[in-house]
């Protein structure tokens, strides 16, 4: 079902389009590429993507972002508060507004799309010799705070790697898992936002293709610390030093 919804977005149609290029590329802009495809190879919330190629063969993703999107998060954030407070499903004393607080930041991060370029770059950066993770290399050229040019990264969605073999399934599984912990251990900095869309896979090579740093968070030291502590006091066995740094991060009440 969730597959079904992230591939049925809605698009822009290519008039729209041409507007949103024009506002964000210089005259002309069209006779830099040999090749650029007004139909999406993928659309979601925020923006959609486009395949190109520039005139020197190079491939490109280009992510436009949709029309008013940013204009619109603080009312559409409003509104979801609106609804989840008449349905009646909250706890008694349950305090929405720091989570929507939060949700409405982080929605308006995601729209820069400059900054998801900057994020881009650092982890290209950071797996560059990585053997598992391939992460498309940033075009700032064509990029701007609507537009984000990548280079296209021939893969399918991840889930398609569910015929292999154990074997290959573990090793995909292992290097997801691991690239979470050196996000919080060692990087300092996390992408957020892990639904399946995000990551693609390559059977040519077997590697998983990185997508959509948008929501990328640099992490204070203070809960990479207390991660630390947690994730120890799991392995040792130790319940009452679990429950004590739980209690401490705020994910249990006192």
């Amino acid at each position: 079902i969730m597959a079904r919804l992230r591939n049925d977005a809605h698009i822009m149609p290519p008039t729209q389009l041409k507007k949103v290029l024009n506002a964000n590329w210089p005259d002309k802009w069209l006779s830099h590429f040999a090749k650029f495809d007004v139909r999406p190879i993928a659309a979601a919330s925020i923006g959609q993507v486009h395949r190109a190629q520039l005139k020197d063969g190079t491939e490109l993703a280009i992510k436009v972002q949709y029309p008013g999107v940013a204009k619109s998060i603080d009312s559409d954030v409003s509104n979801v508060g609106a609804l989840i407070k008449m349905s009646g499903l909250l706890p008694k004393g349950f305090e929405l507004a720091p989570y929507l607080e939060e949700a409405r930041q982080q929605l308006h991060q995601e729209t820069d799309y400059e900054e998801e370029g900057r994020h881009l770059a650092a982890f290209g950066a950071l797996l560059n010799d990585a053997p598992d993770f391939v992460v498309p290399k940033h075009y700032p050229l064509w990029s701007t705070r609507e537009i984000l040019a990548m280079s296209y990264e021939q893969g399918s969605p991840i889930e398609d790697a569910s015929p292999q073999n154990e074997d290959e399934r573990f090793r995909i599984a292992t290097a997801l898992i691991g690239l979470t912990l050196k996000e919080l251990f060692d990087f300092g900095i996390m992408q957020t936002d892990p639904n399946f869309a995000n990551y693609r896979y390559a059977p040519s090579t077997g590697k998983i293709i990185l997508l959509d740093f948008g929501a990328t968070r640099t992490l204070d030291p203070k809960i990479v610390n207390q991660y630390k502590r947690l994730l120890k006091a799991g392995l040792d066995d130790q319940k009452s030093e679990m429950s004590a740094v739980a209690k401490e991060m705020g994910l249990f009440a006192n």
